[in-house]
């Protein structure tokens, strides 16, 4: 139970909102310490942005019809965030363990350059990618929640975790979003880009004068 104020009374546990809010607000603070020079000068450089799927893009709750039918749900902001990206000339890709149709759908939809499946081993993808690309690893920024993300994690130029990945996760990347995964994460990264380059204002006053 909890008073009027929200707070708990002994013996009583956190709601799942209480326990989500507290997240957001570690996040939050732990992203105002790192949010200096130096993370802004890795995300400037970002030519591409990579993003595992499951607990970033969605919010890592799997559902199946009875036929066995995998559904995802996907927030539109970031969504938008990646078409942004792409008209500031930055590519965006998946790299997922899991294999569905909805993700192939979606990533089709917002014509992401790179689309990896169902391989638990990621770093096939992501050299595959390296070598197709030409880009270096400074380039390449990652978003991921688990440890399976943890080897992309320490390779890449920029690294970013969702308010809900892994402690583990969080404790490695350069960037902790504000916001759960599925959540508008992704769009916060994708900001924080677009802010390091420079071209987030000018993109603004395009949509503006529209």
């Amino acid at each position: 139970m909890s008073d009027d104020c929200g707070c708990m009374s002994p013996g009583s546990y956190p709601s799942d909102c209480q326990v989500t809010e507290g997240l957001r607000k570690m996040a939050h603070d732990r992203t105002e310490e790192k949010l200096d020079e130096r993370i802004v000068a890795r995300a400037k450089e970002i030519q591409l942005l990579l993003l595992d799927v499951d607990g970033v893009l969605t919010n890592g709750i799997l559902i199946f019809s009875p036929e066995g039918e995998e559904s995802k749900g996907f927030h539109t902001q970031d969504g938008f965030g990646i078409k942004l990206l792409q008209e500031a000339g930055i590519d965006v890709g998946v790299i997922t363990a899991r294999q569905s149709k909805a993700v192939t759908a979606r990533c089709s939809g917002l014509k992401m350059r790179y689309i990896y499946q169902g391989d638990t081993d990621k770093l096939n993808a992501y050299k595959t990618i390296l070598k197709e690309s030409g880009l270096k690893p400074f380039q390449i920024g990652y978003m991921g929640d688990d440890w399976l993300d943890l080897p992309l994690i320490k390779r890449v130029g920029f690294s970013a975790a969702p308010a809900n990945g892994v402690d583990e996760v969080r404790q490695q990347v350069h960037f902790t979003a504000r916001r759960c995964g599925g959540e508008g994460a992704v769009r916060e990264v994708i900001d924080l880009i677009l802010k390091a380059k420079g071209v987030q204002q000018q993109l603004l006053h395009s949509y503006l004068n529209r």
